[in-house]
């Protein structure tokens, strides 16, 4: 029979395989530091490490931007658990995890477990520091969105999506959004520095 530890490891080895071409800041190396804060958030929130561990490992492995637009992230991770033998209750504990933790669901997702919110928070604060800065600029570049439009100002919702409106329309507001006193006490500096980034940024191009 399979240790915890076990499973975890052929899980990851399965992420590496399965999201290796994907970039935009939604690839493997996203999913690493996901489940490393998961960790992290874990060991000071308490909480069933496995659940999180493989939440964290899972939680994209279907993103609906790699997809057609379809999120099969919770499709991908109940397929992949049952082939590794996991038991049933631990499936569905993952699964409804993936389902309801990303941030464009917030309105209709269904209440998360203790280890729902920490894997949710592992996630939103990967999008936060000099990480989440880099994230932005990567997406752009892959989908084709602007960072910057001269004369366009970032904190109006209806000017056109750059990266610096991606700023206020989300990243700024995720402290706000996190679940438990570890994350948020990570939040602080990384959205310090984003601030910092952002104020620089503005007076270096606009003057």
């Amino acid at each position: 029979m399979k240790t915890t530890l076990e499973i975890v490891d052929e899980v990851a080895s399965i992420i590496h395989q399965r999201m290796a071409g994907q970039q935009a800041g939604h690839g493997v190396d996203h999913v690493r530091r996901v489940h490393r804060n998961a960790c992290e958030i874990q060991a000071a929130s308490g909480g069933d490490r496995f659940v999180v561990e493989l939440a964290a490992w899972l939680h994209d492995v279907g993103d609906a931007k790699f997809h057609d637009g379809v999120e099969r992230s919770g499709e991908f991770s109940e397929e992949i658990l049952c082939q590794l033998g996991v038991e049933p209750a631990i499936v569905q504990h993952v699964v409804h995890i993936v389902d309801n933790l990303s941030f464009r669901k917030r309105d209709s997702a269904e209440p998360l477990s203790l280890e729902g919110q920490i894997v949710q928070d592992a996630d939103r604060l990967d999008a936060l520091g000099a990480i989440g800065i880099v994230r932005t600029i990567e997406y752009g570049a892959a989908f084709g969105q602007p960072f910057h439009l001269s004369g366009a100002d970032p904190t109006d919702p209806n000017s056109p999506k750059t990266g610096m409106r991606h700023f206020y329309d989300k990243l700024f507001r995720l402290k706000g959004l996190l679940n438990t006193d570890a994350a948020r006490q990570i939040a602080e500096q990384r959205e310090r520095f984003m601030h910092s980034f952002v104020d620089q940024y503005r007076r270096e191009s606009e003057g």
